[in-house]
């Protein structure tokens, strides 16, 4: 039979997006899938610029209990976030301050079951580094019917859009792999209490026909 460890590895393996680096530059998206290990915490940084707003969400998809400590720290070292043995949570830091968040998972008060957790930052910026470039277009002899701010609105907003539906797959996609994980976790449980309950339902048969043919021959005896 594949061993618990084998079967978070494989679980993982379906779950992990792109974007598997943690050195991650300044606003800049991260989703990433691991495996928590017994009795241990495991941190996380994220740097992030002034004004900008981060949200972090995560969950655990797979383990026994399926819940885990998470800490929020800023870069000036307050505790922004403090969750204990949750299953999943959703936090928004608005704004935020420049240098690395600490995200921080921890499964110190599991002695014995590791954990597959998944989590997801988000960086919504607020400047518009990487669209400036618009601004050297000529647009005055080009743009006859619309202007660029208004082109520019529209494409924004169709990238907002674009991003939160591949963060809601990607949100989804934990999830399916979590109930995969809890399907065949119960039909493991259902198979092994069946087999047992048949095991002894035929003990309990042999026993009973063998304590029938005793009694038959006890009563020949007797008439005998």
């Amino acid at each position: 039979m594949m061993s618990a460890s084998a079967h978070l590895c494989l679980l993982a393996c379906f779950t992990l997006a792109g974007g598997l680096t943690l050195d991650m530059g300044p606003n800049q998206n991260m989703e990433f899938t691991f495996l928590l290990s017994a009795g241990t915490t495991e941190c996380f940084h994220q740097t992030t610029a002034r004004n900008d707003s981060m949200e972090v969400e995560y969950q655990v998809i797979a383990g026994s209990g399926l819940d885990v400590g998470f800490t929020l720290i800023s870069p000036s070292g307050q505790r922004l976030v403090s969750d204990f043995r949750r299953s999943d949570g959703s936090h928004m830091v608005d704004p935020t301050e420049d240098g690395d968040y600490h995200l921080c998972f921890d499964n110190s008060f599991s002695k014995l079951s590791e954990k597959m957790v998944f989590f997801e930052v988000v960086i919504n910026s607020r400047s518009s580094a990487g669209r400036d470039e618009w601004g050297d277009v000529a647009t005055a002899e080009i743009m006859v019917e619309y202007k660029l701010e208004d082109i520019r609105a529209r494409m924004d907003s169709v990238y907002l859009r674009l991003e939160k539906s591949r963060q809601i797959q990607t949100v989804l996609r934990a999830f399916e792999a979590r109930a995969r994980y809890l399907l065949e976790d119960n039909l493991w449980r259902v198979s092994f209490w069946s087999c047992i309950n048949l095991f002894v339902m035929l003990i309990v048969a042999v026993t009973q026909i063998y304590t029938l043919q005793r009694l038959f021959d006890d009563t020949k005896r007797v008439c005998t």
